[in-house]
């Protein structure tokens, strides 16, 4: 006799019965298994689409908010020119100059003023860093002034002016700072 038809012929029916009770288990456990498996899946792919949802926000409301930068950053050099021929003419020769050279400075200084209204209408503003804090995220330091009767790192002296738009730098203010005053006072707030 085979090992197998001896096996066969030994076995209790109990014992004939727990092998058939397994592959009825094994079923089961797989479905349960396979569906653990896909609610998983499907909680991830919805957070994955949720977060692309708000990645596309962001990026449209960017794409909106920033568009122009290239653009605006090229309008600046041609406001600072305009702003230089006005500040080129001194007082005294707009006084004293003819009906034809006052209309073309007041033409060039109106303009200056509606591309500065224009620039902020689209977002654009300009940094105003005179006699403020120093910070490198928005200035750019070209050289230090000993000035002992401001604290150190105040802007003493601005040499082109910053801008932003919304809240990134658009051009960061060329600004010259003090050093060697006093230290700046910092404010603690005791109330807290």
């Amino acid at each position: 006799m085979s090992d197998e038809s001896h096996i066969a012929e030994n076995a209790t029916p109990e014992a004939a019965a727990a092998p058939a009770a397994e592959p009825v288990a094994s079923p089961i456990a797989a479905l349960e298994a396979e569906v653990a498996d896909l609610k998983d899946k499907l909680l991830r792919t919805l957070a994955d689409m949720e977060n692309l949802r708000r990645r596309t926000e962001k990026e449209v409301r960017d794409a909106r908010e920033y568009a122009i930068t290239g653009f605006a950053r090229d309008l600046l050099s041609v406001g600072d020119n305009l702003d230089r021929a006005v500040t080129a003419v001194p007082e005294e020769v707009r006084q004293q100059a003819e009906d034809a050279l006052k209309s073309l400075i007041e033409g060039v200084d109106l303009t200056s003023r509606e591309l500065a209204k224009t620039l902020e209408k689209h977002g654009v503003k300009k940094l105003s860093p005179l006699n403020g804090r120093f910070d490198p995220n928005v200035h750019q330091a070209m050289f230090e002034l000993p000035n002992p009767e401001v604290p150190a790192g105040t802007v003493v002296q601005v040499l082109q002016d910053g801008y932003v738009i919304g809240e990134r730098v658009l051009r960061p203010a060329l600004v010259g700072v003090a050093k060697g005053g006093p230290k700046a006072q910092v404010v603690v707030d005791k109330t807290v």
